[in-house]
């Protein structure tokens, strides 16, 4: 039995079932379209706030990508190859010593390096740039170059009385090296304040060191303190170099012992001298070892907030060579020349013990600046 209407005995009518077929061959531009499984899919992960998958059939074509990493590279060895045979001073110039490009600063110093800087281009400094072509371009201003190590309970003090006593310790190398007045030749006040009062020899040093007019080895306060004559030497800017660290130890009858191991690095010029291009500067570079106790007041007659010295030494380049005045003395007028019978001195090697090299009278000639 067949029913009305349509093809087959479908209830579907001629006219609608021919329109069927042909859609079906051409396509309708406005007929739903089932999503397959993988839209499904995608529809799915998108309405959970997930990232668009990668397609099927998507790819990167890894080896196009490093063949033209390898060209780009090969490029730039082969325009850095030239560079080199043509100026290779220039090119040197442009990495440090340890291969970081020239104006990088270097990391804090944490133990003593085992080598001296490696040589740099050595062009003349001048009032803008008055640290050009020396180590110390990459060294820390002022007392960001000293390093402090981390406080640990020793001796009679604790953790926190350790940081106290490396903070103070610090404060000492800065109030006698970089204070701006004390450079000036003004009374240390800051750094004799931490100086326990109770230390005999120390007192009578600080008396003799800073009232003579003519100090004697013994008594020169450029063991302790930096000082240039105002009338003779100014700094360039208002920027030191240093670079240095703290240590500490127990030492005697349970005190807290703080080495300090600083090299200061002071560019100067003549006081009321040329301005610009022509004018002269001169780097004056001092290392200071200084060792300091912090001593139990429960053993030893002391002050809250002082230290007692213990030793304290120098090695001083570009500082004058004559007997002592009681300032530096930059030689302007005679850079570079060589002493006779002098011990040569890189005064950037912090590899070697203060005071290694001696010459005459004590004097040594820098062997760069």
């Amino acid at each position: 039995m067949s029913g009305a209407g349509g093809q087959g005995g479908s209830s579907v009518p001629d006219e609608e079932w021919e329109r069927f077929l042909r859609e079906s061959v051409d396509g309708a531009a406005d007929a739903p379209v089932e999503p397959s499984a993988r839209a499904r899919e995608v529809r799915a992960r998108l309405g959970k706030g997930g990232g668009r998958p990668e397609g099927w059939r998507t790819y990167t074509p890894a080896t196009r990508g490093r063949r033209t990493g390898w060209y780009v590279t090969g490029l730039v060895a082969a325009v850095a190859l030239v560079l080199v045979a043509l100026f290779p001073q220039q090119v040197v110039g442009w990495f440090g010593d340890d291969g970081e490009p020239a104006g990088t600063p270097m990391a804090a110093e944490s133990e003593r390096p085992t080598a001296a800087p490696g040589a740099e281009r050595a062009p003349r400094p001048t009032l803008d740039e008055p640290f050009r072509g020396s180590p110390a371009a990459r060294w820390a201003d002022g007392a960001d170059g000293i390093t402090v190590p981390p406080a640990k309970a020793t001796g009679w003090m604790d953790a926190a009385q350790v940081e106290r006593a490396l903070r103070r310790s610090k404060e000492f190398m800065v109030a006698a090296g970089l204070d701006s007045g004390v450079l000036r030749g003004e009374r240390p006040e800051r750094a004799i304040a931490l100086l326990s009062p109770h230390q005999r020899d120390v007192r009578e040093y600080l008396r003799a060191a800073l009232s003579s007019a003519t100090p004697t080895e013994e008594t020169d306060p450029l063991l302790l303190f930096s000082r240039f004559r105002p009338d003779q030497a100014e700094l360039v800017g208002d920027v030191v170099k240093t670079r240095g660290r703290l240590t500490y130890r127990e030492g005697e009858r349970g005190a807290v012992e703080v080495t300090a191991d600083v090299t200061f690095v002071y560019p100067v010029t003549p006081a009321a001298g040329e301005d610009g291009a022509d004018a002269e500067v001169i780097r004056t570079i001092v290392r200071r070892e200084v060792v300091m106790s912090w001593d139990d007041p429960s053993k030893v007659v002391t002050e809250p907030d002082t230290m007692s010295l213990v030793s304290y030494s120098v090695d001083m380049t570009n500082g004058g060579c004559s007997g002592p005045t009681g300032y530096f003395v930059p030689p302007f007028g005679r850079a570079g020349e060589q002493l006779a019978d002098a011990s040569q001195l890189d005064p950037y090697d912090r590899s070697e013990p203060v005071g290694t090299a001696t010459g005459a009278d004590g004097c040594v000639t820098a062997t760069r600046s």
